[in-house]
């Protein structure tokens, strides 16, 4: 280094040593040495930096790595809520299964006089062509073709194949299925059909003949399939026909919603209290609660 710089570095360095001096001697607004100052003013952004990055650290151990174990458990909670759910719902699929089956013991203890086999739908048809159902009972459980078929709510329909374990029932909605029927209250006999809709339609009622909205629908045991009395369906609209009136009617049976049915096993004709009264047909005396004895297979 040529000797003039040398004596410029010297200088520079002597000045530098005196303010340096006189920073720390001389006091700023009486609060502290001038180089204390210096001093905050140099390390503050350091500090700033730091603390950001600990309170950043301290957040993400907060909100992440100490909740780890919380989120966890989180986790076996909303499994064990949805396996509670799951085994809440097939307990109450249980009780109504339950019950259902109760009010078949019941209804078939009520018509003891009448024998009849209960039994699992166990499928349905799949297009509207056919309405039909499968049970889970066939020929050797002694189920026949043309047997009747219940609920406890009223007529489902009729069995239109027995195989060795499994029969078909014949929907009473079907286009070719029917009942012998009549109304409850002014004993018009006439047979109910299926159109191949969820209402049913009763046929051959004279135009002159009273009918009543929400008039109830029983069988009328002519049929020589189901016993008398047994119920039907209700009467939801009438209108006037050519010769006959337009009627449609409610099914009593849910026929869309089917698992327990109960099957007559008897295919004799059903004896019934009326036969020998050539009124009864007309009788307005109100219908019987339950069927009279029939004659066993």
């Amino acid at each position: 280094m040529p000797p003039r710089h040398k004596s410029l570095v010297l200088l520079a360095g002597v000045i530098l040593l005196q303010v340096l001096l006189l920073a720390v001697q001389i006091k700023r607004d009486s609060q502290g040495r001038l180089i204390r100052t210096w001093t905050v003013g140099a390390v503050s952004p350091f500090e700033r930096v730091g603390s950001y990055g600990f309170g950043w650290f301290r957040n993400a151990w907060r909100n992440y790595f100490a909740l780890r174990g919380t989120r966890k458990d989180n986790e076996d909670l909303r499994r064990e809520n949805d396996r509670l759910k799951l085994q809440i719902a097939q307990l109450e699929g249980k009780a109504a299964e339950t019950d259902r089956l109760a009010a078949l013991l019941r209804f078939r203890q009520s018509q003891s006089d009448i024998p009849m086999m209960a039994a699992r739908v166990i499928g349905g048809s799949a297009g509207p062509a056919s309405l039909t159902i499968e049970l889970d009972r066939g020929e050797r459980d002694g189920i026949r073709r043309d047997m009747g078929v219940i609920t406890p709510d009223g007529v489902v329909g009729k069995v239109s194949e027995a195989y060795a374990n499994t029969s078909q029932v014949l929907l009473l909605t079907d286009r070719t299925s029917g009942v012998g029927a009549m109304l409850a209250t002014s004993r018009i006999l006439s047979p109910v059909g299926g159109v191949g809709e969820p209402l049913l339609t009763m046929k051959y009622v004279p135009n002159d003949d009273d009918v009543s909205l929400g008039e109830r629908v029983i069988t009328s045991g002519m049929d020589h399939i189901f016993p008398r009395d047994l119920p039907v369906g209700t009467v939801t609209e009438i209108k006037p026909g050519v010769d006959f009136k337009r009627i449609r009617v409610k099914p009593a049976a849910n026929l869309e919603k089917l698992e327990e049915v109960l099957v007559l096993l008897t295919l004799r004709p059903l004896e019934t209290a009326n036969e020998s009264d050539p009124e009864g047909a007309k009788s307005s005396s109100p219908p019987a609660l339950n069927p009279p004895p029939v004659a066993h297979p």
